[in-house]
């Protein structure tokens, strides 16, 4: 055997595993996965742990044995090919950022189920952000940490009650490469505090053309608390957090310089890093020899945040002895007293009273602002309004950007054959513009209903495995997992929820009439099916209970395995659920969802969204590209704003929902249901994904704080 021909299969596959771009190629997963698919499958889709099991002989004749070295080969290239090339948007649209990329600083990024660093919709979101930057062309670098244990695994004991547990990460499982001197000695950082510096080494990621940077404290420099200070994310106490938004911040702008990177614009996504633009004002003032006065000028002029929270407890505040012992070093730096430090993050920089908040910080430091829907930005306006208390409300300077989801991460493999056959060729790099999903309607009712059934199949079968699977390592009794081994039919319309169990999500808002429930679960003509997935906060208890009442119908006798809980959510059995259901279910209490993005991707597959008027859908809705609940109207009160769209959910799926899904022609094909599919995704699948997003951003954020001029956020999606 040639031995070159065994380097090159070798060294190939390895290269594609580091690179997190195979993520959203089906070609280079399929690869991986046949090598070896149970093996696959068990270690979590990870290609860097299954390469592990093949010496560089084994995985040539295994490659050689499934005649792979073609698929290799072509993957290979086609990667090499998608680096180098200047033909993207971006490089047509992004030449104000020359060489100085955006930085993009989040607490959690979510790009593959194979890196656990995320616990929900803001790190999906923010792994979906990298992607299409990447596939765009944006020049942007990622700053976040590496969180040892991530965050929690979720089991539910037989009584119903969620279990949480953490398991230590190998980093050599992961496609992570530390940062080293030419000397090849670990680059390290450090953040200084009144107890001490906290040390952190540098991580990289490749995301295709985005280079993620990750930091860790795991370092016999620091004390064994900040060692512990990267385990897990949002776990532990205000001291704990105050830390991880310091190193986020400060460190992350200090491991970008380490890095010799000096971006032109700094993107806040979400509060936690909004320490990062005081960093900036160091550099600025110590090395350009700038005053305060000018630095912090030039450094909101360049700064970018993101607001994800529309509840006001769900913004970060620290008290005044927090912020001494850990930004007090800083503030000597930039010449600000504690006072001064405080009063960049109170609304009201003379009240004594008032804690430091990092969202009220990040206005202050940042010329463009702006929320993730349209009406989350009124609500933001409102909420903050406060703050320019000169200012109307219309005018406060608060605009938004809706969320959308990266395409090739959501979108089927099935369903993508559908969209190449009546799509414009190269649809895929165009997906922003409204007119390449004109031809979604070309689609026949048959191939798309019959696409979306081999869907709606495969996530009935993971769910019988997965449900039964959990039931016997609870030691249920044979007849329960006897029943989830044949749970769930694929004629039944299905619908699925699937989210954090926080109270204001109402999980078990369609529960409100128990009796109405379960007539509609058990009609012989027309019965309807769900299924549930989702973590509670460790700390939430109402959220628990919420969890251990839907866990509970699972286990009635009387549902027939109507009634499915799945342990555990992640990207994968997100990836399942939004790819197989029928409708997808959102009711969260008006105004409280910033914009959700699931449903986003359900549309992709041809899957209904059923949700109250909030949030993305708010916008989305037109009457015909999906179902609503309710009228789009809040109440003060919480318990009549419950009972109100629990009728009004109700409502629609007994007068709207069922009827239309079991409406048949002849050939048992719902086509009045098909013809809402197939608008939703005309209608819906440009103006929801991600490519747009970023591109939003850049025309409306980066290219403006890039060049110094002021963010037009009244054009965009």
């Amino acid at each position: 055997m040639d031995v070159k021909t065994n380097t090159d299969i070798y060294e190939k596959l390895h290269a594609l595993a580091r690179d997190l771009w195979w993520a959203w190629q089906p070609e280079v997963v399929s690869i991986f996965r046949d090598l070896n698919p149970i093996k696959f499958q068990q270690l979590g889709h990870n290609p860097v742990m299954l390469l592990k099991e093949f010496t560089r002989q084994e995985l040539e004749n295994r490659a050689t044995e499934l005649m792979l070295h073609s698929r290799v080969n072509w993957a290979y290239r086609r990667w090499q090919e998608y680096l180098k090339s200047d033909e993207t948007w971006g490089a047509t649209h992004t030449g104000l950022l020359g060489n100085q990329p955006v930085a993009y600083f989040s607490a959690e990024f979510g790009i593959h189920e194979s890196l656990p660093n995320y616990s929900g919709g803001l790190g999906v979101l923010s792994g979906d952000h990298l992607k299409s930057a990447s596939d765009l062309g944006v020049p942007l670098v990622a700053v976040g940490l590496l969180y040892q244990e991530g965050y929690f695994h979720q089991t539910v004991d037989a009584q119903g009650r969620q279990q949480e547990s953490y398991q230590r990460i190998d980093t050599d499982h992961l496609p992570v490469e530390l940062v080293r001197t030419a000397e090849g000695d670990e680059k390290i950082i450090a953040v200084q505090t009144r107890g001490g510096d906290i040390f952190a080494r540098i991580w990289k990621v490749k995301v295709g053309r985005v280079l993620l940077l990750l930091l860790d404290t795991h370092l016999p420099q620091n004390t064994d608390e900040n060692q512990r200070l990267t385990d897990r994310l949002y776990g532990g106490d205000q001291l704990k957090r105050i830390r991880q938004e310091l190193l986020l911040g400060v460190g992350g702008a200090r491991a970008l310089q380490a890095m010799e990177i000096r971006p032109s614009v700094v993107h806040m996504n979400e509060g936690h890093s909004a320490f990062a633009p005081l960093e900036y004002i160091r550099q600025l003032m110590h090395e350009d020899g700038r005053t305060y006065d000018d630095a912090i000028r030039d450094v909101s002029a360049m700064s970018v945040f993101t607001t994800h929270t529309p509840v006001p407890a769900g913004h970060d505040r620290f008290d005044a002895s927090l912020i001494e012992e850990h930004l007090g070093p800083l503030g000597d730096m930039i010449g600000l007293d504690h006072n001064g430090l405080m009063g960049l993050g109170r609304v009201d920089p003379q009240n004594p009273e008032e804690p430091f908040c990092m969202t009220v910080l990040a206005f202050k430091l940042s010329q463009c602002a702006n929320a993730v829907s349209n009406l989350h930005g009124v609500v933001s306006r409102r909420m903050w309004s406060h703050l320019w208390p000169w200012k109307n409300e219309k005018e406060i300077p608060v605009g938004h950007i809706t969320n959308g989801v990266h395409v090739p991460t959501w979108l089927s493999a099935q369903m993508r054959m559908l969209y190449d056959r009546v799509l414009p060729e190269g649809w895929s790099t165009r997906t922003g513009e409204p007119e390449v999903w004109s031809g979604f309607e070309k689609v026949l009712p048959g191939e798309l209903w019959e696409t979306h059934q081999s869907l709606k199949n495969r996530l009935i079968q993971y769910a019988r495995v997965n449900a039964s699977a959990q039931a016997k390592r609870r030691g249920e009794k044979p007849d329960q997992i006897e029943r989830l081994q044949s749970a769930l039919d694929a004629r039944v319309l299905t619908i699925g929820f699937a989210r954090r169990f926080a109270p204001y999500k109402r999980a078990d808002l369609i529960l409100r009439d128990l009796s109405e429930f379960r007539r509609i679960i058990l009609d012989a003509e027309r019965p309807v099916q769900f299924i549930f997935a989702g973590k509670s906060h460790p700390a939430d208890e109402n959220g628990k209970a919420i969890l251990q009442r839907i866990f509970k119908l699972m286990q009635t006798p009387e549902f027939n395995g109507r009634v499915i809980f799945l342990e555990d959510y992640d990207i994968n059995l997100a990836r399942h659920l939004v790819q197989g259901v029928d409708v997808w279910l959102n009711n969260p209490r008006r105004p409280l969802e910033a914009s959700g993005t699931s449903g986003q991707k359900v549309v992709l597959n041809g899957g209904l969204n059923c949700s109250i008027l909030d949030g993305w859908w708010a916008e989305a809705f037109d009457g015909e590209n999906g179902f609503a609940i309710g009228e789009g109207r809040s109440h003060a009160n919480h318990d009549i704003q419950d009972d109100r769209d629990a009728i009004a959910l109700h409502d629609v799926l007994v007068n709207e929902i069922i009827p239309l899904y079991y409406d048949r022609d002849d050939d048992d094909l719902p086509q009045a249901w098909i013809g809402r599919m197939k608008r939703a995704v005309r209608t819906l699948g440009w103006r929801f994904n991600a490519d747009r997003m970023v591109m939003d951003y850049v025309q409306s954020t980066y290219i403006p704080a890039a060049g110094g001029t002021s963010c037009d956020l009244n054009s965009v999606h």
